[in-house]
């Protein structure tokens, strides 16, 4: 069937491939004697048109036509005996090793190179040499005509007696009745469905994901290779490695430009790929502008992010934004602010993510392109979607366990520089990744132990240089910012700017007290992020915020 074209791939299915142990594993077990189990194949049947579009098994012959099946459950065994029978791997070669036990023998792989044309090791390239070695090619065990010509041409060149001649055609034997279970699915069945089916069988490998399914549609719909465009934008925008998977980012982002909710029902359409090629363009635009504006506002890396939606739907926004729009564009800018800090510090999407950022992005893409837009998004309602209190705010957790509003707060609490306390280097892109989580109140000196969720809050915490973190140890915060005051060229002024740029509250932390720090970097906090989720800016020419028109 492979041969014949009537069974292929669905193009999502990756090109990985066996390991040589795993190809030896699945042979030795066709050719022993009783044959072992290989497991079950999985197969879909196809019917008048394909779910997927297909290719064929590494080293088949190109499909000529529509197949009767698509394999979706083992591709690495079908493909590695289908290489193995016909001698299509270019760096081994696959022998059967002739001992004196006929029930067991055992499969034997030979590294190969080429050099100056050479293919090495030149004796392998030998039928008598082999032969002489106790070996036999496995690609003379094929089934079928050419197989058998195959073993003919072979044992003449290797000069084999008739007897051994005899055991080889045995073997073939083996591997021509070995039993192949295999498990169809009926042409009835609905695409999802097929690819559920698949992943819950596929325990041993990866979960399939999104983006291979829309590898192959974009390939079979519009020719293009979706690997080769997210290459090509990671080149053009390489801050993205810093925020997630890029394959993900870019999926999301095309389905909002495209008007769909960027669900895997939304990438299982068989029009997403010739629609997402229609849309790339933009896509490389919204996600370099939307992750320069993450930059701006102080969510450098993804360890900062409280959110992945603000990545897609900050880009997605920022795609419907005309370049040099002058008013439009700064308008623009407040309204994407806006939804960013919403975003980071409401409960919006928390449930149903996906569902709800398409219908946000939908509206605020029409308030960007009309300022008279008479819908704002539930996002933006203040009763649906409270932003926390002071009180809320005291009570976040560790900004490391991954918890959105600890985030948040670390985020708002970079945005007047967040300058090192030692060394004076401001946060930035590029040193922001490398920074460690700071007990602002080390824990030995609050008499907890370091999980204690009492001394663990994100406003107990700063990020500061692993230098700076180890000089600081468990001094008390009065200690260290003396010790910091001292070594500064402009003494106590110098360290409380440092401390302000953080949001920290100087004089509170040297009080030593404290519940009554964390209730006043709270207030702080808290008025930071009011400012933020009306789309303002926050001055830093002070040591107090402010709001900019």
């Amino acid at each position: 069937m492979i041969n014949q074209g009537q069974l292929a791939l669905p193009r999502f299915q990756r090109h990985g491939a066996w390991k040589a142990d795993q190809i030896e594993g699945v042979l030795e077990n066709i050719v022993r004697v009783p044959s072992l189990p290989i497991g079950a194949l999985l197969t879909l049947e196809v019917g008048d048109e394909e779910l997927f579009h297909s290719r064929p098994i590494v080293g088949a012959p190109a499909l000529n036509g529509r197949p009767q099946m698509h394999l979706l459950d083992g591709q690495q065994r079908m493909t590695s005996i289908w290489r193995s029978l016909n001698d299509s791997y270019e760096d081994m070669s696959i022998f059967v090793e002739l001992g004196e036990d006929d029930k067991a023998p055992e499969i034997e792989i030979k590294k190969r190179w080429d050099r100056n044309a050479v293919r090495y090791p030149v004796w392998l390239e030998s039928p008598e040499q082999v032969f002489a070695a106790k070996l036999v090619p496995v690609h003379i065990l094929c089934p079928g005509s050419a197989g058998e010509q195959r073993m003919n041409d072979w044992c003449v060149k290797a000069g084999v007696e008739t007897a051994t001649v005899m055991r080889i055609a045995k073997l073939r034997a083996r591997v021509a009745s070995y039993p192949m279970p295999f498990l169809s699915l009926p042409v009835e069945t609905e695409q999802e469905t097929a690819l559920d089916v698949f992943i819950r069988m596929n325990t041993s490998a990866s979960p399939l994901k999104d983006f291979d399914i829309v590898v192959a549609q974009l390939e079979g719909a519009v020719g293009n290779s979706l690997h080769t465009m997210i290459e090509e934008l990671r080149q053009a925008v390489p801050a993205t490695k810093d925020f997630g998977r890029m394959e993900d980012l870019a999926l999301a982002v095309a389905a909002l430009l495209l008007g769909k909710p960027p669900l895997k029902k939304t990438y299982l359409e068989k029009d997403f790929g010739e629609g997402l090629a229609s849309v790339w363009p933009a896509v490389c635009e919204g996600i370099g502008r939307g992750i320069g504006f993450l930059r701006d506002e102080a969510i450098f890396v993804e360890k900062l992010l409280p959110t992945e939606v603000a990545v897609y739907l900050v880009s997605a926004l920022w795609a419907r934004v005309p370049q040099h729009g002058h008013d439009v564009e700064g308008r623009a800018r407040t309204l994407i602010r806006k939804a960013l800090w919403r975003a980071s510090f409401t409960d919006r999407y928390l449930k149903t993510a996906a569902t709800r950022a398409y219908s946000d992005y939908m509206k605020l893409a029409a308030m960007i392109a009309n300022r008279e837009a008479p819908d704002a998004p539930e996002l933006f309602d203040e009763l649906a979607n409270p932003l926390p209190s002071p009180e809320e705010l005291a009570r976040a957790g560790w900004p490391g366990r991954r918890d959105r509003l600890s985030r948040a707060i670390l985020s708002v609490s970079l945005h007047k520089g967040g300058y090192d306390f030692a060394d004076g280097a401001k946060a930035n892109a590029d040193n922001v990744g490398r920074r460690e989580y700071h007990h602002l109140f080390p824990v030995g000196v609050l008499g907890v132990e370091r999980d204690s969720l009492y001394a663990s809050r994100a406003l107990n915490c700063a990020l500061i240089t692993w230098r700076t973190n180890r000089k600081i140890a468990a001094k008390t915060p009065r200690d260290y910012l003396a010790a910091r005051a001292a070594d500064a060229l402009l003494g106590e002024a110098d360290v409380r700017s440092r401390l302000e740029s953080h949001m920290v509250p100087y004089d509170a932390l040297i009080a030593g007290d404290y519940d009554a720090f964390i209730a006043a970097r709270a207030a702080r906090v808290h008025d930071a992020m009011t400012r933020l989720c009306r789309g303002e800016t926050l001055s830093q020419s002070h040591g107090t915020l402010g709001a900019v028109a």
